[in-house]
Parts: C-alpha cells; sequence; structure tokens
C-alpha cells in the first residue's frame, strides 16, 4: 500500500507542476483558455458533488445558480458598477438564491428532491428568456472588459488562467478540508443513515442546508469565472443541458471523491472544445465514452482506475512472491 501512496503522490506533484508550466508547453492560446474552461469548470463539478457524492443529494438545477450568478455580475457591471463591487454583488445573490433552493428543495429528497431542483432551474431559465429588461432575452448581457486588479490584466490568457488556477487549488483545498472535518463526516452520515444520524442527535435537515449553501458558494465562484471568461451571459447558461453536463462530470469522474469531479470536467471540456475540431459527431463519442465509463467503471473513472492500479500491482506482487521463492527453492 506504501507504493501506491507513493505512486498517489508522485501523480499529484506531477499534475500540480503540470499545471503550473502549462502555458510553457501549450501549443497555443486556445488550448490555455481551453485549460481555463476545464478549471472554472472543475470548481462548478467540485461544488455539484459536495451534494450528489457525499450528501446523496441529486441536484439538476445548479446552472440556474451558476447562471445566476453570471447574470448579477453582468447585470451589475452594466449599470457601470465597479468588478470588485459586482463580484461580490453577484456573489451574495446566488447565495440569497442557493438558499431559497435549499429550503425549498430539502422538502424532500432522492426523486422529490431531483424534480424540486429541475423545476426551480426551469423557473431561472424561463425567467432568463422573458425577464429581458434585466436579462436582455435571447440577446444576453456582453461583459466590455476582464478586471486588471493591481495591474494585473485578466484580459491576457495567462493571466486569466493562473488567476482560475489560483483559485481551484484554494477550492481544492477548502473542499478537501471541509470533507475531512466532522461535518463532511456528518454529511456523509446523513447520506447513508439519515434516520440513525437523527436518532443520535444530528440536525439532518441544516446539515444539508449548509453543505447546499457551501455547494452553492463554489457554484458562484465558478458562475463568475465563466462570465469573465466568455464576457457574455444568455439563457442557454441555464438550461437544464447544462445542469446535466455537470452532473454528468460527476458521476464519470466518480462521486463522493476529491479528483472525480476534476477528472470528469476535464473529459467533458477537451471532447466539446478539443475533439469536437477533429470529430463533427463529437457528441456521440461523448455518449459512447459515458456507457462505456458505466460498464466498465461504473464507480467512474478515478475510482475505476485506482481499482485496476491496485488489481495491478496485488498481481505482480504475487508474481514476484511466487518468483523470489522459485529462486530461493532452486538455490537450496
Amino acid at each position: 500500500m506504501s507504493g501506491m501512496s507513493n505512486a498517489r503522490n508522485v501523480a499529484l506533484v506531477a499534475a500540480l507542476a503540470a499545471l503550473v508550466i502549462l502555458p510553457f508547453w501549450m501549443p497555443g492560446i486556445y488550448y490555455i483558455n481551453v485549460a481555463s474552461q476545464v478549471l472554472f469548470y472543475a470548481i462548478f463539478a467540485l461544488g455539484l458533488n459536495l451534494l450528489v457524492g457525499y450528501g446523496g443529494l441529486v441536484s439538476l438545477g445548479h446552472a440556474g445558480l451558476f447562471g445566476i450568478t453570471a447574470y448579477a455580475t453582468a447585470y451589475l457591471l452594466s449599470m457601470g458598477t465597479g468588478h470588485t463591487a459586482a463580484i461580490l454583488g453577484g456573489l451574495v445573490i446566488s447565495l440569497g438564491a442557493t438558499a431559497i433552493f435549499a429550503a425549498l428543495a430539502l422538502r424532500a429528497t432522492g426523486i422529490g428532491f431531483i424534480m424540486i431542483t429541475l423545476a426551480l432551474g426551469q423557473i431561472i431559465w424561463g425567467l432568463a428568456y422573458r425577464w429581458i429588461s434585466i436579462t436582455g432575452g435571447d440577446n444576453g448581457i456582453n461583459v466590455k472588459a476582464r478586471p486588471a486588479p493591481f495591474g494585473f490584466d485578466l484580459g491576457a490568457p495567462n493571466e486569466f488562467y493562473y488567476t482560475t488556477l489560483i483559485i481551484f487549488l484554494i477550492a481544492l483545498v477548502a473542499v478537501t478540508i471541509f470533507v475531512r472535518s466532522p461535518f463532511g463526516a456528518a454529511l456523509k452520515g446523513t447520506r447513508d443513515q439519515p434516520r440513525r444520524m437523527n436518532a443520535l442527535g444530528y440536525h439532518v435537515w441544516a446539515i444539508r442546508f449548509w453543505a447546499c449553501m457551501l455547494s452553492g458558494l463554489l457554484t458562484a465562484i465558478a458562475g463568475v469565472l465563466f462570465v469573465y471568461y466568455t464576457q457574455f451571459i444568455s439563457p442557454q447558461t441555464t438550461s437544464l443541458t447544462s445542469s446535466a453536463e455537470v452532473l454528468l462530470m460527476v458521476i464519470a469522474g466518480g462521486p463522493a471523491t476529491l479528483l472525480g469531479p476534476i477528472v470528469g470536467a476535464a473529459l467533458v471540456v477537451i471532447v466539446k472544445n478539443v475533439v469536437s475540431g477533429y470529430i463533427e459527431r463529437w457528441n456521440f463519442l461523448l455518449g459512447a465514452i459515458f456507457v462505456a465509463i458505466v460498464i466498465l467503471m461504473p464507480e467512474g473513472l478515478v475510482p475505476g482506475t485506482v481499482r485496476l492500479w491496485r488489481h495491478g500491482w496485488r498481481a505482480f506482487r504475487r508474481r514476484r512472491s511466487i518468483t523470489l521463492a522459485g529462486n530461493a527453492e532452486r538455490k537450496s
């Protein structure tokens, strides 16, 4: 097991080093922008994974929260508000919307929770289309420029990438601490044995509510990065398709794991933005990949890869033991 731990640590350090020096080895700006997309969608998927993987609450309305942040930030900017105030305003409005989402959706669990979040997401999508005086309808809202804090111009791809990378690493560390904290353990307890947790004195509803709030905060941060990246927001961002896409990132990578949503986000974003340039029917390819994952690695790419690695490592050690025993027998 120590060999596996060492291999995992080496892989994590190599991945971090690759991310830090990515602008120096990527062939062009386009791929740096794709990497930025992977990072903020990974933050989005990490937020959703708190509910799906650790809380057992499948949400189909998270794109609505994502869109609310983006719309609020873009709208405040269009009104002449500064970047700092617009970002803070977007986060506060999104957290308020998340609290309303949670208060309504947590009246049920299982299929009921899915249906309520689906309905709430569709309401947001409808408002984005119809409330033209605020959202611009189909025309959306444009963001004229990205901020330049302390002279660090985020309009340049490299600078935006490094800013997104720092925020992503902070989010990953925060989620890691949360999952390993007593509150994270309590959330997993409400997922597995809600009645027993309630009998033990835990307030199951409150635990789920605060998990929703943290999930909403990560979703909102991703929404701010998204609207500054695209410099545009339209109703399509809040659609059911967008919610399902992020849910697939979580499921494909491996729910209830820290790396799973990141791998899932990388898979979907790369297929959509890179592979689609070579394969016209890229959505069929993405569907085939998801089917293959479900059949071959139903627990997700990360847990499935770990399982195969463990199987291979044990086989290697068993074969080496047999070889050493055979050599010792021949010598004796």
